[in-house]
């Protein structure tokens, strides 16, 4: 047999036992699903309070056990505070904005009307009040579908209590012990590869978390004190929305749509104002500030970022989007140091 033929036999041998050990690595990950999502969310916590436990252990005098107490006990203060004196200005803004509910469908069928107005003036085909009849159609149904998942939401918190003990644990002792058990774990790994994989797994993670906080925190900040500047009403409830959504990877511009969204449902042109405050300082902080600031976060294909992201949705829900990125930008970096 030529070698032609034979590299194509091994290949065609090789796929489906690859599909066949895919499949089964998700069942496994699919069994093992608690464990392993308390494992990812405690070691993320803990490369992020790692930064400020390496910062401490400067000063001699302060071990490592004494870094990690102090750098617990201040982020718990920061959150506390922050809960103190942003929670109840959140809630009061998101009480508002459920008071406003049941005049929407009012404030719809005034700018239904309008905008069919000014289509039969411009002879646009349009239909704005069937299109609108259909949306009030649905709106119940998704009211009662977020109410659901609310409610589920509650519950799977209240039944989590165990694992938020459990996360806080395993994140204690990766600060404490986290060298050594990452050392056992990449001793399996071939000598010429240990260093280089653990390189590369950090680098990616880095960048990848310090780049969408970062942007996250600009962006929100930036925000609220645009949307306060021009009098926007819930200017903090909308700057911190958007700032939590931009975490996510696409998660800035859709929270954009939604907020300019909402804020039209009061005025038109309040949702137009809206929409052109949040598009220029989302603009200018990913594309002016981030950059120079960040400089080259992942380097990875909008292409690839997009199969990631589905990919990790369908295998780990919200966390396997959270890791779906830096994981892409580790195989690429790894790919590319193998060819």
């Amino acid at each position: 047999m030529p070698p032609g033929d034979r590299r194509w036999l091994w290949i065609g041998l090789a796929l489906p036992l690859c599909l066949l050990n895919g499949w089964v690595l998700l069942q496994i990950l699919d069994y093992f699903q608690s464990p392993l999502r308390i494992f990812i969310i405690a070691n993320l916590i803990a490369f992020i309070l790692g930064y400020p436990v390496r910062w401490l252990q400067r000063y001699p005098r302060l071990k490592l056990p004494y870094a990690v107490a102090l750098v617990l006990i201040t982020t718990a203060i920061v959150f506390a505070v922050i809960g103190l004196l942003v929670i109840p200005k959140i809630v009061d803004q998101i009480r508002t904005v459920i008071q406003l509910l049941p005049h929407l469908n009012a404030l719809g069928d005034r700018h239904k009307e309008s905008l069919d107005n000014l289509s039969n003036q411009w002879e646009i085909p349009t239909n704005f009040r069937a299109w609108g009849r259909e949306l009030s159609s649905e709106f119940p149904n998704q009211i009662r579908s977020i109410t659901n998942q609310l409610v589920n939401l509650l519950i799977w918190t209240a039944g989590s209590l165990v694992e938020a003990g459990f996360i806080f644990i395993m994140t204690v002792y990766l600060l404490l012990r986290g060298q050594t058990f990452w050392d056992g774990i990449f001793r399996w790994l071939p000598i010429d590869w240990r260093h280089k994989v653990r390189q590369r797994l950090r680098h990616s993670f880095q960048n990848y978390y310090i780049g969408q906080a970062t942007v996250a925190a600009l962006l929100g900040v930036s925000l609220i004190i645009s949307l306060s500047i021009f009098q926007v009403p819930l200017a903090l409830l909308f700057g911190m929305f958007v700032g939590f959504m931009a975490f996510f990877p696409f998660g800035g511009g859709t929270s954009i749509v939604l907020i300019s969204i909402i804020a039209s449902f009061q005025s038109i042109w309040l949702g137009i104002k809206v929409l052109a405050i949040a598009t220029v300082v989302d603009q200018v902080v990913e594309n002016g500030l981030a950059p120079k600031l960040l400089g080259r976060v992942t380097g990875v294909h909008p292409v690839w970022i997009l199969l990631s992201l589905m990919i990790g949705a369908k295998v780990a829900g919200l966390l396997g989007i959270l890791v779906a990125i830096p994981i892409a930008s580790f195989i690429q970096d790894m790919l590319n140091d193998f060819i």
